[in-house]
């Protein structure tokens, strides 16, 4: 019995020692308590880029001369052709030169501005044309990307225009027990080009990231811990030895007790 005991003994120290780091590496903002949370809420605000799809609707008191300045609102088809769906308004694409054709009016260049700034534009514009006109602008396909160790992977629209990392994942249904909190890769792009952070959720000073709020187009890849990479590279066969062995280890002791 004693020599039995001295063969699992190993076994419960790695078990105890594997927990204690399961801790460490899965339990998200851990040093709250130690970081002061800025009061003022942080501002996140979208700036229009190359590819944005804009709704832009233009309202006064004078409906008649708004008009020309709308998008008619049109039915989505089917792919059999019938009509499905809420009628939607059109959008305005922003070209590879920066800019939107608007009516009456033209080209527009809007990227680079924010959704306030551009708002803003449109209606210095207008003002030649309506009495105190009011513009609203939404981008339409605000989207971000979740990839990697997720319950549900995938391309997900946002209607508000504002979401934060952990909302994000939780769209994609969050982590797997295998996903790295530490080493989160957020892709995204600024002023035409692909820029990229690592954003750690142990660590509670997230919340006062610039990255804790996405943007539109961002990417998210939680990479696998190396449990994962290992049971990718040997194959399930291994889990279920190792199972196995676990079995025989508690049938043995129980019958030489």
């Amino acid at each position: 019995m004693k020599g039995m005991f001295k063969f699992i003994l190993p076994f419960i120290i790695i078990g105890v020692l594997v927990s204690c780091e399961s801790r460490k590496n899965m339990v998200y903002f851990q040093n709250i308590e130690q970081i002061a949370l800025d009061k003022q809420e942080i501002v996140n605000t979208p700036v229009i880029q190359i590819g944005d799809l804009l709704s832009i609707s233009v309202s006064a008191l004078d409906m008649e001369a708004v008009q020309p300045f709308n998008l008619p609102v049109i039915a989505i088809n089917n792919i059999s052709g019938a009509v499905n769906g809420v009628p939607k308004q059109q959008g305005y694409r922003v070209y590879n030169n920066g800019k939107i054709n608007f009516p009456i009016m033209g080209e527009l260049h809007l990227e680079g501005l924010s959704i306030l700034e551009a708002q803003e534009l449109i209606v210095t514009q207008l003002n030649s044309y309506i009495k105190n006109p009011i513009v609203n602008i939404e981008i339409i396909n605000f989207k971000v990307t979740i990839l990697g160790d997720v319950a549900r992977p995938g391309t997900f629209p946002i209607q508000n225009e504002r979401i934060s990392i952990l909302q994000a994942l939780g769209l994609a249904g969050g982590l797997t027990i295998q996903g790295k909190r530490q080493n989160i890769l957020i892709i995204r792009e600024e002023n035409g080009k692909k820029v990229y952070n690592k954003i750690d959720l142990r660590d509670a000073n997230l919340l006062n990231s610039e990255y804790y709020f996405l943007k539109q187009n961002d990417v998210v890849y939680v990479e696998p811990n190396k449990t994962r990479i290992n049971s990718s590279k040997y194959g399930p066969a291994v889990s279920v030895t190792v199972s196995i062995a676990s079995t025989l280890i508690a049938l043995i002791s129980v019958l030489t007790r």
